[in-house]
């Protein structure tokens, strides 16, 4: 009796992954509050978790700035080509669809809601304009599997909910906030930061520029899997 196929379920990255640039580092260069350039090296170099790192950066902006820090950041970013090609093909591939974002929901949830992607499919932190800096929230926390239990918005945590031995998961990112995730996945679409990390601990990963890449990473795969099953 053959066993029943893992279905396929995609885990992407926001920041720097669906959007061209970094929006958070985008945010934060715009307004050029002092001391930022430190606390994004930090973060990057891993000297500081991502919590720590994201949570200081918007400290250093007052809350009176929300309107302003909205408007920069919906108007500033650019969707990666092909993005909504690759939404298509997950919806005709039965393919699940997850956005595992270290970015912000004032900005996460606007530039996406022209794709029809369910809120309880989209996972960001959230922020506080209440104060008098803006404050970041954190509602999707690691869990107790996590090697690192200060991610901020847990990827590693999302990804454990689909066991491996029932889903083949993908993952598609760039940066420190998906280094944990790669490690968990059956094959990374990688680039920039996250490409360097995928050659340094061995893991199987594809390098994208847009998402066709990643659109025709998936066919291709797809078609290998129908091949060695004919033989």
């Amino acid at each position: 009796m053959s066993l029943e196929p893992k279905k396929q379920v995609l885990f992407c990255d926001f920041d720097g992954t669906i959007t061209e640039n970094d929006n958070i580092v985008a945010i934060i260069k715009h307004f050029d509050p002092q001391g930022w350039q430190q606390l994004v090296q930090d973060t990057i170099d891993q000297r500081i978790s991502v919590q720590e790192g994201v949570g200081s950066l918007f400290r250093l902006l007052p809350a009176s700035m929300k309107d302003e820090v909205v408007r920069y950041a919906i108007g500033n970013a650019v969707i990666r080509d092909g993005f909504r090609e690759l939404l298509d093909y997950c919806r005709d591939q039965d393919i699940e669809f997850f956005v595992t974002s270290g970015g912000i929901d004032f900005f996460v949830y606007p530039l996406l809601e022209p794709f029809g992607i369910p809120h309880d499919h989209i996972y960001c932190n959230g922020a506080d304009f209440g104060g008098e800096r803006i404050e970041i929230l954190w509602p999707h926390r690691c869990d107790g599997d996590c090697p690192n239990g200060s991610c901020g918005m847990c990827k590693t945590a999302v990804i454990r909910r689909f066991p491996a031995d029932r889903y083949e998961r993908i993952l598609i990112g760039d940066s420190v906030t998906d280094f944990e995730g790669a490690r968990l996945a059956d094959l990374v679409f990688s680039r920039a930061h996250l490409t360097a990390k995928c050659r340094e601990l061995g893991l199987p990963h594809l390098e994208f520029s847009t998402f066709h890449d990643v659109v025709r990473g998936l066919e291709e795969r797809q078609q290998a899997k129908k091949e060695r099953n004919v033989r």
